[in-house]
């Protein structure tokens, strides 16, 4: 799906759109997500959306779709995963990556699992399975949320505001940023390890 036909989507039946398109990404069903988030923000810049119910919109989707999957892995749990999950993307190894990560770090792994296409979408429903607290993981979606979307919203802000994007780049300019992310993470993983290595 490209942009053009997300962007119709959204104007022809209003913001709710911007939900549905985070909601369904989170739950596991595929949705442009990054390139959204990153084309609203260039939209908001051009004038083209409402900043404040834009970005509300999105977080709204996002925070919703952690809490339905967190609620489907409480109440139903693993067969759910192993019934469905074919179906939504989630393979044995997406289950088993994320399994490993969320018992080593749980906040971790919610809050900056967002960051990692399969973990975002797996975490929620391992963190219900896991009976991890509903507290605990409503405050840590809340801020992954956050964390997760107003760094793409202002980089397609301030980027739209300093270039004609045209929305055929938009997906391309998503997945350079979660690259970038991903090296960022790594660099600073290779460091920890570099570091405990010394020690020993």
């Amino acid at each position: 799906m490209n942009m053009d036909t997300v962007m119709n989507y959204i104007q022809s039946y209003g913001h709710f759109m911007i939900f549905l398109f985070m909601f369904f990404g989170i739950v596991g069903i595929p949705a442009p997500e990054e390139s959204l988030v990153f084309f609203i923000g260039v939209l908001i810049a051009q004038h083209r959306m409402a900043a404040v119910s834009s970005a509300s919109w999105a977080l709204l989707g996002v925070f919703a779709g952690m809490i339905f999957a967190y609620a489907g892995g409480r109440l139903v749990g693993y067969p759910l995963l192993n019934k469905f999950g074919k179906y939504i993307g989630v393979t044995r190894e997406r289950w088993e990556k994320a399994k490993h990560k969320l018992e080593n770090n749980v906040n971790r792994t919610i809050l900056f699992g967002f960051y990692m296409p399969g973990i975002r979408q797996i975490s929620p429903y391992l963190a219900g399975i896991a009976n991890v607290g509903v507290i605990r993981f409503v405050i840590l979606s809340a801020i992954g949320s956050i964390l997760w979307i107003v760094p793409f919203l202002l980089a397609g802000f301030f980027i739209g505001r300093t270039f004609n994007i045209n929305p055929d780049y938009v997906p391309f300019i998503g997945l350079l940023f979660l690259a970038v992310f991903i090296v960022y993470v790594l660099v600073k993983w290779l460091r920890k390890r570099k570091k405990k290595r010394k020690r020993l």
